[in-house]
């Protein structure tokens, strides 16, 4: 019994009630009743990690998410992360929260992680980082393909939130438990897991009902929408990236200073 995990499941049920969510979960199944698992999930927006656990709800499972040490430095959020045994990730140190991901794994528990790393702008698969599938091959334990869809247009990066009543469909699927292939390198498992997401997402994109409007922005290029493509937001990413650089920099600077 985990109270404080439960609590914040049921504050969140009653948050997305009152904003109308409709969600729609498949592949529930898919989650294993017992022992660890990776779940390797794509990155839209920022209330992803709430939305990735109602799957797991079927068989009382609960997902240790990897998340930014940002999140556990809060006043607010931390203790919560922390008791909730969500997992830390600092910049430039991953070993740490690697070693501690694969030790809950051997324990039985189910780690979320989101391979891109980053919110995609574009809402469509960025590049693929492969701690996952070490991590998988390391615990000896099942990869979890998931998928989202709809969750970008409730609050992403760069746009306002729409945390009131927008009664927005949102899509979370699980697919079928992949295992490591030996014969294959970490880089290759990790582009098969991609492709399995990749055929997943298409899936749900084509069932999802049909946006225009204001809403196209939320829409891949790709697909008729106004979102930047793939290559214009990893453009941006790599801009916002150097920039958030220069100001620790420059910070370092003043310091010595």
């Amino acid at each position: 019994m985990e109270p404080v995990y439960t609590s914040v499941i049921g504050l969140a049920r009653t948050l997305f009630a009152g904003q109308g969510l409709k969600f729609t979960l498949l592949g529930e199944d898919n989650v294993p009743r017992t022992g660890g698992a990776v779940v390797m999930m794509n990155h839209l927006s920022y209330m992803d990690f709430t939305y990735a656990g109602f799957p797991a709800r079927k068989h009382k499972r609960l997902i240790r998410f990897m998340a930014k040490k940002e999140v556990f430095d809060n006043k607010i959020s931390g203790p919560l992360m922390r008791a909730m045994k969500h997992i830390a990730v600092e910049r430039g140190n991953g070993a740490a929260s690697y070693r501690a991901a694969v030790d809950a794994l051997k324990a039985g528990e189910i780690v979320g992680i989101f391979p891109e790393e980053t919110i995609s702008r574009s809402f469509e698969l960025k590049s693929f980082k492969s701690g996952g599938v070490r991590m998988a091959k390391e615990a000896s334990v099942p990869i979890l393909p998931m998928i989202i869809w709809g969750s970008q247009r409730v609050w992403t990066k760069g746009k306002p939130k729409r945390m009131g009543r927008t009664n927005t469909p949102i899509t979370v699927a699980v697919g079928e438990p992949m295992h490591y292939d030996e014969a294959l390198s970490p880089e290759e498992n990790t582009e098969r897991v991609k492709a399995v997401m990749k055929t997943m997402l298409d899936e749900i994109r084509a069932a999802y009902p049909k946006l225009s409007g204001s809403d196209l922005e939320f829409l891949p290029a790709s697909m008729g929408g106004t979102a930047p493509t793939l290559e214009e937001a990893e453009a941006e990413d790599a801009r916002v990236a150097a920039e958030r650089r220069r100001k620790f920099v420059e910070k370092q600077r003043e310091k010595r200073d």
